[in-house]
C-alpha cells in the first residue's frame, strides 16, 4: 500500500510540476536511519515521502489520528506509527527503535527552525537514531503546504543534508552528545533552508 500510494502522489505532484529534490544521494543505503525534515503541513510528509522513492519512511504520527478506525487503518497500511506526543514514554520510542534495528527509515517531522516549539521534537529524533545506533538525516522542504496551496503556482522543493554519524560523537557523555547532536541537526537544517531560499 505504502509504494502504491507514494508512487500515486509523485504522479499527482508530476501534474504541478514535481518535486525538485538535491542531494538524495547523501540519503544512506546500507543501514536504516532517522529522517528530520522541516514541517508546516500535510503535503510536505507526502513530498518527502514521494522524494525520496525508492526508500519507504515509517512515519511518527500523533495518536490522535488513529482515533478513527478508517483513518487508523489507512495510516498503519503506509507505515504510520501513533505516538502520544502529550505524555511521551518509553513506549513512544521502542516501535521507532525497533525498526531502526530492522534496518528501515524512520521520519519524524520539527515544525522548523523558525519555532521553539520544535527543540523536543528534534531531540526526539537525536533521541531515537542514538538509541538505534542510527545516523541522523536532516531534510528541508520548500512548497505549498495545504491543499488550497497545492493547486497554485510554486516550486516544490526538497533538499537532503549530510547524516549526521553517532561515530562523529563518540567523544562526549551520553548528555553532552544529546545536546551537540542536537545543536547539529538543528544547525543543519537551517543551513538547507537558507539553500532552497538560493535554489
Amino acid at each position: 500500500m505504502y509504494k502504491f500510494t507514494a508512487y500515486a502522489a509523485k504522479m499527482i505532484l508530476s501534474l504541478r510540476g514535481g518535486i525538485k529534490v538535491y542531494n538524495k544521494e547523501n540519503l544512506p543505503t546500507d543501514t536504516g536511519f532517522v529522517i528530520a525534515c522541516t514541517h508546516s503541513g500535510w503535503v510536505d510528509v507526502v513530498a518527502l515521502g514521494a522524494g525520496i522513492l525508492p526508500h519507504e519512511i515509517h512515519y511518527m504520527a500523533k495518536k490522535e489520528l488513529f482515533e478513527k478506525k478508517w483513518t487508523g487503518s489507512f495510516l498503519s497500511s503506509i507505515n504510520a506509527f501513533p505516538v502520544d506526543r502529550e505524555n511521551p514514554g518509553p513506549s513512544s520510542i521502542k516501535t521507532p527503535i525497533k525498526l531502526l534495528k530492522e534496518g528501515k527509515i524512520v521520519g519524524i517531522f520539527p515544525s522548523g527552525t523558525r519555532s521553539s516549539e520544535d527543540v523536543p521534537l528534534k531531540r526526539g529524533a537525536v533521541t531515537i537514531a542514538q538509541m538505534g545506533k542510527a545516523p541522523l538525516v536532516p531534510a528541508a522542504y520548500s512548497g505549498p503546504s495545504n491543499g488550497k496551496e497545492l493547486f497554485k503556482k510554486g516550486k516544490m522543493k526538497l533538499i537532503i543534508g549530510k547524516p549526521l554519524n553517532q561515530e562523529d560523537f563518540s567523544q562526549y557523555s551520553s548528555k553532552e552528545k544529546l545536546a551537540k547532536m542536537t545543536e547539529a541537526l538543528s544547525n543543519s537544517i537551517k543551513v538547507l533552508e537558507q539553500q532552497l531560499e538560493e535554489l
